[in-house]
């Protein structure tokens, strides 16, 4: 995944080394050499996460840590803090001050890399809500929001994972004065409670004794309920490979024992600030532009607001040097559905195959229904090959799929042909990437149908 890094120290061999090790994993590094030019800077460019020095001239990390977390504009940047402090005071400082993380000079390679992967993964969701926050602001249906990456989350709710009883009640003593835990000491039955309860954070420990606690953290965040839920781990100080391997899996932070409280609470509340903030930014849409923005059949973004989305999502694109994929759906021989069932029927097929592809794209893609039997799919970050693979996945799960309906004949089973296009240079517009994905539909139509076909750019 390409992404853009903002790299802040006031020592020009440390950015050079960083940006040596950075671009050789196919990341974009920009730099700033204080923390005035790295808030200027993170407000230009928008990176997708910020490397910043504890100890410059002037404005040190913390200072300018804080004044990115107060700005609603920047606040959903990661901030990870590379310093050669290495006392718990100061990584709780900074976490105080906001950041996500710390890294320790000298820097070790694979635990950058995790880090970055893991928070850019994050920072991928985030600037797609946003987008879609800005496009309902646009549209007039959505106010302005606040920052609640500044905000009180004491009383929020917290699932402890942990068999060790006496180490569970501690934990559980120590947070309770400040919010609502739940502790569990038999781990089979965490999942069933963690999606069926509501909780702003989970912590699980990487020790359990009959049950790998890797595995269930990953469970856990591959569950629908709890996929947006923060999940911490509780992992041996010198258990490196649990931390990485843990982030890889899609958790979002460690704790290492033995526990600092003072550091696992500042840890706790950044992860349940950032929960909180893409949950007020979905809640925006979901709540308040719904009757505005989707189609009333499907449940899908209508043609209005796709409209309205694709070109910012184009400009974004442009603007951040990053892909942009879009597909167009037309489901083969629909007319036949209705003439030979009737309307309500077809309906119930329009459903169905919207549901199907909701359930095989990924949470940062766009559906909209374009028109009749015709959808979008918009897909940043997707190049030509993941975009190829990605429809023609759709198309074989929805050839497999049987659709049940009140009809007497009970299953019908159809087909889709797809189109797809791809962001081109500078230029390039949606109404362009549109019309390339409609010309390659159209030739996936007169050629038998039930097939993929790309465009080709000029």
């Amino acid at each position: 995944m390409s992404a853009e890094i903002l790299v802040v120290d006031d020592v020009p061999a440390n950015v050079k080394l960083l940006e040596v090790k950075l671009a050789n994993e196919y990341y974009d590094v920009i730099s700033a050499k204080d923390g005035y030019e790295a808030i200027k800077k993170a407000k230009e460019h928008k990176p997708d996460l910020i490397l910043l020095d504890v100890m410059m001239p002037g404005m040190d990390g913390f200072e300018t840590c804080r004044k990115l977390k107060e700005d609603i504009e920047v606040s959903h940047i990661p901030v990870v803090m590379v310093t050669a402090l290495s006392e718990t005071a100061d990584r709780v400082r900074g976490l105080e001050a906001g950041a996500d993380d710390f890294l320790t000079k000298p820097i070790n390679d694979i635990a950058l890399f995790a880090r970055v992967k893991s928070l850019v993964r994050i920072k991928v969701l985030l600037d797609e809500l946003r987008l879609r926050d800005k496009t309902g602001v646009e549209m007039g249906v959505l106010d302005e929001g606040e920052n609640t990456f500044t905000q009180n989350v004491s009383g929020s709710r917290i699932l402890i994972i942990d068999d060790d009883v006496v180490q569970l009640k501690h934990l559980t003593e120590r947070l309770e004065k400040e919010y609502a835990i739940e502790g569990l000491s038999k781990p089979e039955s965490a999942v069933n409670i963690a999606t069926h309860g509501t909780f702003d954070l989970i912590i699980v420990s990487t020790q359990l004794v009959d049950m790998d606690g890797l595995r269930l953290a990953s469970q856990i965040k591959a569950q629908e309920a709890t996929r947006s839920v923060p999940v911490l781990m509780l992992v041996d100080e010198d258990d490196t490979r649990a931390m990485l391997k843990g982030l890889e899996l899609g958790v979002n932070d460690y704790i290492v024992m033995p526990v600092d409280y003072n550091e696992m609470s500042a840890r706790i509340k950044t992860q349940i600030r950032r929960k909180r903030y893409q949950d007020a930014l979905k809640s925006n849409y979901q709540q308040t532009i719904s009757l505005a923005i989707t189609d009333g059949l499907t449940g899908l973004y209508n043609r209005h607001y796709l409209n309205a989305h694709l070109d910012n999502m184009v400009l974004s694109a442009l603007h951040n040097n990053k892909s942009l994929s879009l597909m167009i759906l037309d489901v083969d021989h629909f007319k036949q559905v209705n003439d030979t069932y009737g309307h309500d029927v077809g309906d119930e097929v329009l459903k169905q195959l919207s549901a199907l592809l909701i359930k095989d794209i990924r949470s940062a893609d766009l559906a909209a229904r374009f028109g009749g039997e015709e959808f979008i799919v918009l897909m940043p970050e997707t190049d030509k090959k993941q975009a190829n693979d990605a429809a023609e996945r759709m198309r074989r799960n929805i050839e497999n799929a049987e659709l049940k309906v009140s009809n007497d004949v009970g299953m019908l089973k159809k087909t889709v042909s797809i189109g797809v296009a791809y962001l081109n240079e500078m230029g390039d517009s949606g109404a362009a990437l549109l019309k390339r994905a409609d010309e390659a539909l159209f030739k996936a139509k007169n050629s038998g149908r039930n097939q993929v076909v790309n465009s080709t750019l000029e």
